[in-house]
C-alpha cells in the first residue's frame, strides 16, 4: 500500500497537469470499488474547474468551486494513468506502482479533460472515490484521523500527552492513524531505526529524549523520501517516467541479515512480526 510519501508524490503529478483545468465529465466503468462511486459524481463534478488539488494522510483531495471535494484513495493496487488519446498503450503513470500495460477490464474510472484524460485503474479494487460538500463536511471526515506529521500540532506537547497512557508498542502506535496520519509499515520500520527505538516498547515508557527523536526522524524520514519520489517497490515511476529511489536509502525495512547503518553500530538487522506485520530492526542499537 503507497504511504504519505507515494501518495505525496500522486498529489504533485496530478497537479502539474490538473490545477486550473476544467474537468468535461467521469466516465464510470465499474462502481463497486471498496466502496460504491457515487451515481451523480459525474453530474456534479462535470465542467467544473479544479481549484486546488492537496493531500491529507493517503487521500489526495481534488478541490472544485462551490465547496465539493473529491477524495481519491489508491487502496492497496490503485493506479491513477494520463494519457493524451486513447491509445492506452502510450500513458503516463502518476501513481505509487507503474504497470507496463494498462489491462482495460481493471480501468474503472475516466476523468475526461479537453486534451487528456485520467484513468483510475484498480486490480483489486480496494481504493475508492467519495464526493465531499462543504469545507466542515471535509474537516469533520478527517476528524478521525491524527494530525499530518508536517502539521504544527505534531509536537512534543501533543504526542507527550497522547502516549502518556499508552500501553500500546511503540511500531503499532506509529501505525495508528488516530495518533499520526500517513505512516505505514515501512516507514515505520525507517523511523524507528533512525530514532534507535525498539518498536515493541510501550509507547507510554518513551522517555523525552526519545520523544523528541521520534518527532524529528518522523518528518525527516517522510521528507527525504518525497524528495527521492517514494520508495519503488513494484515498479514506482513518477510522470518522467523516473523510479522513486528512496529503498535505495532503507536503514532496516527489508534489509535482514544485513550491517546497521547507524553510525558507530555494528549491529545487525534482523525480521520479526508485530500484529502480523513485517518489522525490521537492529539487534544492538534498537535493544
Amino acid at each position: 500500500m503507497p504511504e504519505l510519501p507515494e501518495v505525496e508524490v500522486v498529489k504533485q503529478s496530478l497537479e502539474k497537469y490538473i490545477l486550473n483545468e476544467s474537468l468535461l465529465k467521469i466516465v464510470i466503468k465499474n462502481k463497486k470499488l471498496r466502496f460504491p462511486i457515487p451515481v451523480n459524481l459525474s453530474k456534479k463534478l462535470s465542467k467544473k474547474n479544479i481549484l486546488n488539488v492537496k493531500r491529507f494522510s493517503k487521500y489526495v483531495v481534488i478541490e472544485f468551486k462551490n465547496e465539493l471535494f473529491l477524495l481519491i484513495h489508491l487502496g492497496m493496487s490503485g493506479t491513477l494513468h494520463l494519457t493524451k488519446n486513447l491509445k492506452y498503450s502510450k500513458n503516463t503513470n502518476l501513481s505509487f506502482y507503474h504497470s507496463k500495460n494498462l489491462p482495460k477490464k481493471h480501468n474503472h474510472v475516466y476523468f475526461i479533460f479537453k486534451k487528456f484524460l485520467i484513468i483510475f485503474n484498480d486490480p483489486r479494487r480496494f481504493g475508492f472515490l467519495k464526493l465531499i460538500k462543504g469545507k466542515t463536511i471535509l474537516k469533520n471526515y478527517f476528524s478521525k484521523y491524527g494530525p499530518d506529521p508536517f502539521d504544527n500540532n505534531f509536537n512534543f506537547g501533543y504526542v507527550k500527552r497522547y502516549l502518556s497512557k499508552k500501553k500500546k508498542n511503540t511500531k503499532n502506535t506509529l501505525l495508528d492513524q488516530k495518533f499520526i496520519s500517513g505512516i505505514g509499515n515501512i516507514y515505520a520500520s525507517e523511523i524507528l531505526n533512525y530514532a534507535k527505538i525498539n518498536p515493541l516498547k510501550p509507547s507510554g515508557k518513551m522517555s523525552n529524549s526519545e520523544i523528541n527523536r521520534i518527532i524529528f526522524y518522523v518528518k525527516k524520514v517522510l521528507k527525504y523520501s518525497i524528495k527521492q519520489g517514494g520508495s519503488t517497490i513494484s515498479n514506482f515511476h513518477s510522470i518522467k517516467g523516473k523510479m522513486g529511489s528512496y529503498q535505495k536509502e532503507f536503514r532496516a525495512y527489508n534489509r535482514e541479515k544485513e550491517i546497521c547503518k547507524n553510525k558507530s553500530c555494528s549491529g545487525i538487522i534482523f525480521k520479526l512480526n508485530i500484529s502480523n506485520r513485517s518489522t525490521y530492526m537492529c539487534n544492538t542499537c534498537q535493544k
